[in-house]
């Protein structure tokens, strides 16, 4: 369930963040357990470089069914070092589709965040709609969309997740800003929500409780991923963190890109954490429902947002000074858990939510 967020811990909105192609959250160089940020992300510039063979202005050679899921695996496996780790909980006949799912968000994904201006970005995302409807009409010669039709014939996929992230990565070239955590919440619904739904359909899990414990997942993590990424976003001019927020503790936005923090700061992100833990915890009976790989995914990335959660806590919300690092002992032990615990929903106390904020 994420979308594709490929931060610092690369917990997304395929999505991503979504990241990877299971309950993930988008933002800005997506928008999951990793160490990349920036230019230095695994597979950046892929898709500006594949625009020269597949995009707008480019007469698009017609492409095999198999060769269409090809690219989009090769396309996920550069981008996301963890890919192969989710995919080996999924049932080999299912792989495909997530690599087809997660080859579109990644694509929205750099169109909206790697094309140097948002007079380009925007362009480039109505050309992607366009292709977009033309797929859901049954008509596609981008290998993304190639691979993506069979994907939804197969398990019936609506075209609203897709137009709703889409619409998210268009808002980013212009709002930058959200005055509410009502006003960020409806972002998530947008950014991040929609790839865990397209994830329940693959799973054919998708009840309105399987919906709303999912939603709760990926907003929980994006405002996690947010949470480790305030002063980087600051830097970049993008503020996450509600305002109403910011009042509430006596912070003003414009401090948020300064090398360091007020202790009311760190305080602040320390309470704005511990909702996304509770979002996370809120969201974790969906590992009792649907097939056992959904659950073990589910597993990885709740855990992770968890690790998250604690590990800011342990910085004493000093996302400033300090990488919010997850170690790699610890994504084993996730991994693990996932494995022999699928359904499990017994938390350790320092990842319960606490009561105080």
């Amino acid at each position: 369930m994420e979308t594709v967020r490929e931060e610092r811990n690369n917990l997304s909105h395929p999505s991503s963040a979504a990241a990877a192609p299971a309950l993930g959250s988008h933002g800005p160089s997506t928008q999951q357990i990793s160490s990349a940020s920036g230019a230095s992300r695994p597979g950046v510039g892929q898709v500006k470089q594949d625009l020269l063979r597949f995009g707008p202005d480019r007469p698009i050679p017609a492409m095999a069914l198999d060769e269409a899921f090809t690219y989009c695996r090769d396309l996920a496996n550069r981008h996301y070092e963890n890919f192969t780790v989710l995919t080996h909980l999924v049932p080999a006949r299912i792989r495909p589709h997530f690599c087809s799912i997660y080859a579109y968000c990644r694509w929205s994904d750099d169109l909206a965040d790697e094309m140097g201006s948002p007079e380009r970005s925007t362009a480039l995302l109505e050309w992607w709609r366009g292709e977009l409807d033309a797929c859901f009409q049954g008509r596609a010669n981008h290998p993304v969309f190639v691979a993506l039709r069979q994907t939804i014939n197969e398990y019936g996929l609506e075209s609203t997740p897709f137009n709703d992230l889409l619409s998210a990565f268009v808002q980013d070239q212009t709002q930058h800003r959200y005055e509410s955590d009502s006003e960020l919440r409806n972002y998530c619904s947008r950014s991040a929500n929609p790839v865990g739904r397209m994830v329940l359909q693959l799973a054919r899990t998708a009840t309105p409780p399987c919906a709303a414990w999912s939603d709760s997942i990926c907003t929980g993590l994006q405002i996690a991923n947010f949470c480790q990424d305030i002063a980087v976003d600051a830097r970049r001019g993008r503020v996450y963190w509600p305002e109403s927020r910011l009042q509430a503790i006596g912070v003003n936005p414009h401090e948020l890109s300064r090398p360091t923090a007020t202790e009311a700061a760190c305080r602040g992100v320390m309470d704005w954490a511990n909702e996304a833990r509770k979002l996370l915890v809120a969201g974790l009976p969906l590992v009792q429902h649907g097939p056992v790989w959904l659950a073990r995914s589910v597993q990885l990335f709740v855990r992770g947002g968890l690790g998250l959660a604690r590990e800011v806590d342990r910085l004493q919300g000093d996302v400033w000074t300090h990488n919010v690092m997850v170690s790699r002992p610890q994504k084993l032990q996730w991994i693990v858990r996932a494995l022999l615990f699928p359904r499990s929903v017994a938390l350790a106390r320092i990842d319960q939510p606490r009561t105080d904020t």
